[in-house]
């Protein structure tokens, strides 16, 4: 019951997040918002650091170029993405890091790919398609085209991060790894931050700050920790099932705050993805690629 606890509140936390990173993009920019995050994470992620399993020093140079995938290209990637397209769009397509994990670990780690997760990677992405499709007007539509673009570099990023990081995860612990790596891609988002913040017109407001916070403790810190304790009891196909209430969580939300509009084409392109997650993540595990 504490597992299936842990699991719920993982998919509510992390299904919030691109709802409240839409909050604080209304008075930060997205930089900056994305630099407060991973600045407020930091202390919280010190003790991994700290730990038994240090990394050493001939490893960071991979680390750092980690931290500035998955931080550097991946979150600003997703931040500029939803701002750029509704909350709604933003969350559905979030939903297919799993799936890009799949694809990349046929390559990097020469897992097998199954007919049935061809099928259901195939599905997701014409889901895509359709929810990236679902404006109300041309202006909007454009608009949504381009943010979902970003939202997709974000997923392929994010992705990549998570598989070229299992190596060095599985020899000094995911603790110390996400440590380093937000350390590293947070210390490349100052300068840009700093520019943004000369040019850019923002304002430090209750919401944003609250919205950072929650994206920095909650998401980041709180999301890991659990993530990680889940991991130690259940099996990683288990653990992955967090997946598909995620975004169910991050669509009625953003439809609750922001009153998107949830037509058919975004209605059929969600069921598109969630089926093709499901058949990606319930295909039956197979033998590597010789």
């Amino acid at each position: 019951m504490r597992i299936m606890g842990a699991m719920l509140l993982l998919a509510v936390l992390w299904g919030l997040s691109i709802p409240v990173i839409k909050i604080g993009l209304l008075t930060i920019p997205p930089l900056t918002l994305t630099a407060m995050r991973f600045g407020l994470a930091l202390p919280f992620l010190l003790p991994f650091v700290m730990g038994r399993r240090r990394l050493p020093w001939h490893e960071l140079p991979r680390v750092a170029a980690l931290g500035l995938l998955g931080v550097g290209i991946g979150q600003v990637a997703q931040t500029y993405g939803i701002a750029g397209t509704s909350a709604s769009v933003g969350t559905i397509i979030s939903a297919t890091i799993p799936l890009f994990v799949v694809v990349f670990a046929a390559i990097r780690l020469k897992h097998a790919v199954s007919g049935r997760q061809r099928l259901g990677l195939l599905a997701a992405f014409l889901g895509i398609v359709l929810v990236a499709f679902d404006g109300q007007d041309a202006s909007a539509l454009q608009s949504s085209k381009a943010g979902a673009a970003l939202m997709l570099l974000s997923c392929i990023t994010i992705a990549f991060y998570y598989v070229w990081s299992v190596e060095l995860a599985s020899k000094y612990g995911s603790g110390p790894l996400a440590a380093w790596s937000t350390f590293f891609g947070f210390l490349a988002l100052v300068p840009w931050a700093g520019w943004e913040m000369r040019h850019a017109p923002f304002q430090i407001t209750a919401e944003g700050i609250a919205a950072a916070v929650y994206l920095g403790a909650a998401v980041t810190v709180v999301g890991l920790l659990l993530w990680l304790h889940i991991l130690r009891a259940v099996p990683a196909s288990k653990a992955a099932s967090v997946q598909y209430l995620q975004p169910v969580i991050g669509i009625v939300a953003s439809a609750a705050i922001f009153d998107d509009r949830l037509g058919l084409l975004f209605g059929a392109g969600v069921a598109l993805v969630l089926s093709g997650l499901a058949l990606t993540l319930t295909s039956p595990a197979r033998a590597p690629a010789s």
